[in-house]
């Protein structure tokens, strides 16, 4: 196994298990859903908007030191089936990753369309929960463009352990991971006449810190906790019968990203279970607020096998070809 394939240049074996050289694949199921929390403090009244897919499904492959996922929303599954009451949503999310020595590098892309208030009962007097329908925005889209940039501090600590499970971690330890996050977001909708769009660019920093505790030769607990700062400058566009008005703003953003995982990890066989916050959010303006909040778990499933000697022919020469450069 080649240095740039590994965590770090010298992996000590007790403490960590490498399976860069064994093909993990892995099903998530997840409660996720993007909620976004629009207060006005002048009116008192706020908004809360979601898209209708309560349970989210991704598939997951890592080898070596590449890996890509894809995310979707089934309809046929209890709580993704009421688009008469919440309407119809679509949901598209991809991800991909690689290592560098120390550091991790993500690239996502998310497209959701379909959104309603879930505090529907706020603005429609009399409106019955379960037999009447939400308010809808079937317009409503949101596509994000982004990535990050980690750094693993201690190389007796092995986050591929606990995201991507190519490695086994043995002993207990902990790490600080400086995270780098840019997102390009693009927000759109329309209602009748009225058309608007938000473009976006978020960067945002957070000093992040990992901790796994091995509980058993093979179950371990993980925590962490990832609050973070950053500027969004965004420019948005609203079109009303031929009438066109544009504002550019620049807001500062706070962010807090915490989660508790719970795992088992063999040979072959791994899953899990994780629980997850992951909020943003800024002032708008003086009396607007909005938030962008996460709060789910997840459950994984997820299997090792060698991989074909075509795909381990390949991985090494590419590996061979790094290291001598």
């Amino acid at each position: 196994m080649s240095s740039f394939s590994q965590n770090t240049t010298s992996i000590d074996s007790t403490s960590i298990i490498s399976y860069g050289d064994k093909i993990v694949v892995k099903l998530n199921a997840d409660t996720r859903s993007d909620t976004y929390f629009v207060s006005d403090r002048l009116t008192n009244t706020s908004l809360v908007i979601l898209p209708n897919d309560n349970l989210r499904f991704s598939l997951s492959l890592d080898y070596e030191f590449i890996g890509f996922s894809i995310g979707f929303s089934p309809k046929l599954l209890a709580g993704n089936n009421d688009d008469d009451l919440k309407g119809k949503s679509s949901f598209t999310d991809y991800g991909f990753r690689f290592f560098l020595g120390n550091w991790t590098q993500e690239l996502i892309y998310s497209n959701i369309q379909g959104y309603y208030i879930e505090n529907t009962q706020d603005f429609i007097p009399g409106w019955e929960e379960n037999e009447d329908p939400y308010i809808q925005f079937p317009n409503f889209k949101t596509i994000q463009w982004g990535g990050s940039t980690s750094y693993i501090f201690n190389n007796l600590f092995s986050f591929r352990n606990l995201v991507y499970q190519t490695e086994w971690q043995r002993k207990s330890a902990g790490s600080f991971i400086p995270k780098l996050e840019y997102i390009y977001n693009r927000f759109s909708n329309r209602v009748n006449d009225l058309k608007s769009v938000e473009n976006a660019f978020d960067i945002k920093i957070a000093p992040s810190y990992y901790y796994t505790w091995v509980i058993d030769t093979n179950w371990f607990v993980s925590a962490y906790l990832s609050p973070g700062i950053g500027f969004r400058f965004s420019n948005s566009m609203e079109k009303l019968n031929e009438v066109i008005l544009e504002e550019t703003d620049e807001h500062f953003i706070k962010t807090l990203d915490s989660g508790l995982q719970l795992g088992f990890s063999s040979d072959k066989f791994i899953f899990g279970v994780n629980l997850n916050l992951d909020a943003n959010w800024y002032n708008e303006d003086k009396t607007t607020n909005i938030e962008d909040d996460k709060f789910y778990a997840k459950l994984y499933f997820g299997y090792r096998f060698n991989a074909p000697k075509l795909i381990q022919k390949i991985f090494n020469t590419v590996n061979k070809k790094l290291d001598d450069n």
